[in-house]
């Protein structure tokens, strides 16, 4: 099966369809990328109070741990990259605001760029979403929109 909406059954009782749908975000019934960023954000409240290094490893393993997340729960459901599957916009949300100063303006510019980049897919990211697979594939065009992102907020502010 294949499709990005696909109609599938999740189970939020696992835990890892739990985290892959974003603790439930992604079942939201129109534009779920969108709802998972969204979700993401309370989360980046509480991380933006670690040190910078600390930020960074934890986003490494978010990214890191994502790769199984993501490809477990698609391959569960037997859909790649299902639209309800937001891990993956956890962690591009959570690069984009690396080492910006937080505030309710960044936070706003930082989910509208990345939502822009993960919506509209520009070159690379557009080759890495058709060529890639699994986990990592689910995970590494959303890290490329993350990164895009990164360095357009660090231009910003």
């Amino acid at each position: 099966m294949s499709g990005k909406n696909t109609k599938v059954n999740f189970n939020l009782a696992s835990p890892i369809q739990f985290l892959a749908l974003g603790f439930g975000s992604g079942l939201a019934p129109k534009a779920p990328g969108t709802f998972g960023t969204l979700a993401a954000v309370p989360l980046f409240l509480l991380m933006s109070t670690l040190p910078p290094l600390f930020y960074g490893l934890l986003v490494v393993v978010i990214c890191l741990s994502g790769i199984y997340i993501c490809g477990k729960a698609a391959s569960d459901v037997g859909v790649h990259d299902h639209g309800a599957i937001v891990w993956d916009e956890f962690a591009g949300f959570f690069i984009t605001m690396f080492m910006i100063p937080v505030s309710w303006q960044s936070v706003l510019v930082g989910f509208a760029l990345f939502r822009l980049f993960d919506i509209a897919k520009p070159w690379p990211i557009s080759v890495a979403d058709k060529k890639l697979t699994g986990g990592f594939g689910i995970m590494f065009d959303d890290v490329l929109a993350g990164l895009f992102s990164l360095a357009i907020m660090h231009v910003i502010f």
